[in-house]
């Protein structure tokens, strides 16, 4: 069952409460089941299913209400104390300092997502201002250095590797040598599965000769059930402190891995949300069942539109505001929503709205925007700075060039002067849009709908 399933049916339990009546015993058994029946479709382990909903019945049903809170609310918070407990109860930050040299060392099976999950978190602290470096310790399987390598490139991250030697410790040895002035060192290590007795030696002869500051498991989160066993398979081997949990992107049948923090005791630190480099954040346990239960994440939307956000200079943000405003500004307004992501991603993050968009509504409102920065593409650079020219032979000619229709073009461009006309506005009430140096607030042409 995807995540996306699991939310949608955890929020429809959470709304059969809200619609009772009456919140008795009967009501409180009947929503424990709903979400029973939910998490094992998401291929929880069923003895942790059985000690959740216990645990929620049992404080729903005999626990003091708070003065000035109903049972319903109650009920509620009870539901989301004990899944955030589930899954980590609260966040541990991974932390890294400029100018103190910290080493984690990656494990997981082969096909996990490790190499990548390499890559993007170097990429997190990099744009946090840090000097990441990454080490290639993976030997064994052929082309790990090559896609490492091109990973760290397109990131502009510093990679060693050494595709003639075999013996991992050198490799690492030497990779230490060289970046003795970088603030965050990540070992990418060779697949490993629990049957394989070789492998996991390796690993542990690697841990002991490198003595990393954490070793982190990268899971995979398609696998289900099976992350209990291979959690505890490698625990065993080399303890790890910290767990990254890959394609949680409404694909994977993600309860099952999130049981592995139970088998090691180890917090999820970070969680990949997509195939693109910069889809990984840190795992806050509150925001993730907060998610899961159409409560939205407000936090998380706004750093993403912090880290999305196109900085204009002031002097071109006074004149952006004061009604000098060209298409070409407003692609760079395309891009940095964009940036955030896919707009369902962004849209779970907003309270009520999790399970409420149609899909078709979200890949309307997408294509368009994509649509768009294609037509703008094909304009000449006067007709970007002044639309004004654009009639109807540009637009054809626009339309030809695009691939797209003239009436496409003719919506953009009344999309543009509404987007000008409401940028005044905001100049009029002294409030800055998005990238125009606030904090918040979507863009004014947001094309949701």
């Amino acid at each position: 069952m995807a995540l996306d399933n699991l939310g949608s049916s955890l929020t429809n339990a959470i709304k059969k409460l809200f619609k009772a009546g009456v919140v008795d015993e009967a009501t409180v058994k009947e929503l424990v089941r709903d979400i029973q029946r939910a998490l094992l479709q998401s291929d929880v382990n069923v003895q942790l299913v059985l000690e959740i909903s216990k645990r929620i019945e049992e404080r729903a049903l005999k626990e003091k209400v708070p003065p000035g809170v109903s049972r319903r609310e109650h009920v509620i918070k009870v539901v989301y104390d004990e899944l955030t407990r589930f899954v980590g109860d609260k966040p541990v930050p991974l932390k890294v300092e400029a100018g103190k040299r910290k080493i984690i060392m990656l494990v997981g099976i082969q096909g996990s997502g490790k190499t990548t999950h390499a890559a993007k978190l170097a990429r997190y602290f990099q744009k946090r201002g840090l000097k990441p470096a990454l080490i290639c310790a993976d030997t064994f399987r052929p082309g790990a250095y090559a896609q490492l390598q091109q990973l760290a490139a397109r990131i502009n991250v510093p990679i060693y590797g050494d595709v003639k030697e075999k013996n991992p410790n050198k490799v690492v040895k030497e990779g230490l040598k060289q970046f003795n002035d970088k603030d965050l060192i990540i070992v990418d290590t060779s697949g490993r599965h629990k049957e394989e007795k070789d492998l996991i030696k390796e690993m542990k002869d690697l841990e002991k000769n490198i003595k990393p500051d954490e070793v982190i498991m990268v899971i995979d989160g398609t696998i289900g059930q099976q992350a209990l066993v291979q959690a505890k398979t490698f625990h065993e081997a080399t303890p790890i402190g910290a767990i990254i949990v890959t394609k949680l992107d409404g694909t994977s049948r993600g309860g099952g891995a999130l049981s592995a923090v139970a088998a090691t005791g180890a917090p999820i630190k970070f969680i990949g949300t997509g195939e693109k480099i910069e889809d990984v954040e840190p795992f806050i346990p509150s925001r993730f069942v907060g998610r899961l239960l159409g409560m939205g994440d407000l936090e998380t939307l706004l750093e993403k539109v912090h880290d999305a956000e196109i900085k204009v200079p002031p002097k071109k943000a006074k004149e952006i505001m004061s009604g000098n405003f060209t298409l070409t500004d407003m692609y760079e307004q395309f891009a940095a929503v964009k940036g955030m992501g896919p707009f369902k991603k962004v849209l779970q993050m907003l309270p009520g709205m999790s399970s409420n968009v149609p899909d078709e509504m979200l890949n309307s409102a997408e294509g368009r925007l994509e649509k768009w920065q294609v037509i703008i593409q094909s304009m000449t650079p006067r007709e970007k700075e002044n639309p004004k020219i654009l009639n109807s032979s540009r637009a054809r000619r626009i339309a030809r060039g695009s691939g797209t229709t003239e009436k496409d073009v003719k919506e953009l461009v009344k999309q543009y002067f509404m987007m000008r006309k409401m940028l005044k506005t905001f100049k009029r009430k002294k409030k800055l849009p998005f990238g125009l140096g606030g904090k918040g607030g979507m863009p004014a042409n947001f094309p949701v709908g």
